[in-house]
């Protein structure tokens, strides 16, 4: 039988409890029943389950953390595109980026197992990609157009790797299609007028899907952001910034 509660608002419960609050004031929060909420908390543990051709019946599971990076380069500048026989996922780079390059190509071989990751170069773009039948399993995301233009979930299962890995899926995020600037404000004491610079991260994507996985993601490893604008989430504040720094590594 199928719950009448859906994956969010069971996860939101949970975060609840596991945050050390009551049965009784969840219950009165939610409007979940106690016995639902007991069943939850103290049930067993679903574990992922990726239904995938890829995947199940496969002697090698599923690298989870390192797809939990490849989806977010894959949400930031990838794409899935169809030939006659296969599908081929490609990931544009930034040619002056080398460490990016050789992180999406190490991710994206410890995801695929076997096979071949081939780079293609382009005026100040190197696209790193490898054909596979099994990548639309991977990327149910994967459809017709441009990612931004269409409606996009996640799965299930896609979910429980993100909140297993939020750190890894925001590298592939920020180090994809986010930045680290130095941006400058001018602040005035005591008649002085001095120059205050300050580091920031920012992501910018057309999806507004995407920027919410995005700040989920940031919300799970606590840390503070704001929504600049309508396509750009940024974190501005010293201790964020640090602790982006810390969790995702330089872009370079």
């Amino acid at each position: 039988m199928r719950s009448m509660y859906s994956l969010d608002v069971r996860r939101q419960a949970l975060h609840l409890l596991q945050s050390g609050a009551s049965l009784s004031d969840v219950s009165r929060r939610t409007g979940i029943a106690r016995s639902t909420l007991r069943s939850w908390r103290d049930g067993p543990s679903t574990p992922v389950r990726v239904t995938l051709c890829a995947v199940e019946g496969s002697a090698d599971p599923l690298d989870r953390r390192r797809y939990a990076a490849l989806l977010g380069f894959y949400l930031g500048d990838g794409c899935v595109s169809a030939a006659r026989t296969t599908f081929t996922l490609r990931i544009s780079c930034d040619a002056g980026q080398p460490g990016v390059i050789e992180d999406v190509t190490r991710t994206m071989q410890a995801v695929r197992g076997r096979g071949t990751i081939c780079h293609v170069r382009a005026p100040g773009v190197v696209v790193v990609q490898s054909s596979w039948k099994h990548w639309p399993c991977l990327f149910p995301q994967h459809g017709p157009g441009r990612k931004h233009e269409r409606r996009l979930v996640l799965a299930a299962w896609q979910r429980e790797v993100v909140e297993a890995y939020p750190g890894d899926f925001l590298r592939g995020l920020f180090h994809s299609d986010g930045s680290r600037v130095r941006n400058w404000a001018r602040r005035t004491v005591d008649g002085v007028t001095t120059r205050h610079e300050y580091a920031r991260w920012q992501f910018v994507n057309n999806s507004a899907e995407i920027l919410g996985w995005c700040t989920e993601a940031l919300d799970l490893v606590g840390i503070p952001w704001r929504q600049s604008s309508w396509k750009c989430v940024s974190v501005s504040t010293r201790d964020g910034v640090a602790a982006l720094d810390a969790l995702i590594g330089p872009k370079t």
